[in-house]
């Protein structure tokens, strides 16, 4: 049996956060400060939990998202959570993402060499941001399955074991996929995010 223990799920409708951060009627992350202060207030909710956690932002609400705003609240929270000294173990999901966040959220995370899971409004998971071939193929095997041991997606994509390896072993640092170590197991965050993958 192969345990990923609980994993928080932590949901955050960026539509709410924003008319409440900046007391405004209009969905709209548009300047660097909203994003700053979105950013801070999520910070510090997932630090207070204390524990592991799945963090899925919610862009469903959003009318206009820039460039700015998506490096405050996308880029520059994934790079908190992937240093040394980050308060838990995080993992990120972007959910409700539409055409007009898509790009802002892909083109930031690709200058920066980061990437985020993320659910599109047709029900449909991709990466945003940079991945190399071999993560790709990790990534979509992985989702595929759920759940599985390295030697597993290896099978799954038909691909060379170290490959598989060395590409689970960054996704997991990248907090795009969730890894337990006794056995060796990464876990999609997809079903992470419904709750059906948290025991066996």
């Amino acid at each position: 049996m192969t345990e990923l223990g609980r994993v928080i799920p932590l949901r955050f409708d960026m539509s709410e956060m924003v008319r409440r951060s900046v007391a405004t009627l209009y969905s709209h992350l548009v300047t660097r400060p909203t994003g700053q202060a979105l950013r801070m207030g999520i910070e510090a909710q997932i630090a207070e939990l204390g524990t592991m956690c799945l963090t899925v932002l919610d862009f469903s609400e959003v009318a206009v998202l820039d460039y700015s705003c998506a490096d405050e609240v996308v880029a520059k929270l994934i790079k908190r959570f992937q240093r040394e000294d980050r308060p838990v173990e995080a993992y990120f999901m972007a959910r409700g993402i539409e055409n007009r966040h898509q790009e802002a959220i892909d083109v930031v995370l690709g200058r920066q060499g980061l990437a985020i899971t993320a659910e599109l409004a047709d029900g449909r998971v991709t990466l945003l941001g940079e991945a190399s071939a071999s993560e790709l193929a990790a990534w979509n095997g992985l989702d595929a399955l759920g759940r599985a041991a390295p030697e597993q997606v290896a099978e799954a994509t038909r691909s060379p074991q170290a490959e598989i390896n060395r590409a689970l072993e960054s996704l997991a640092r990248r907090r795009v996929v969730a890894r337990v170590d006794i056995p060796r197991t990464y876990f999609a965050l997809r079903p992470l995010a419904a709750g059906s993958l948290s025991r066996s």
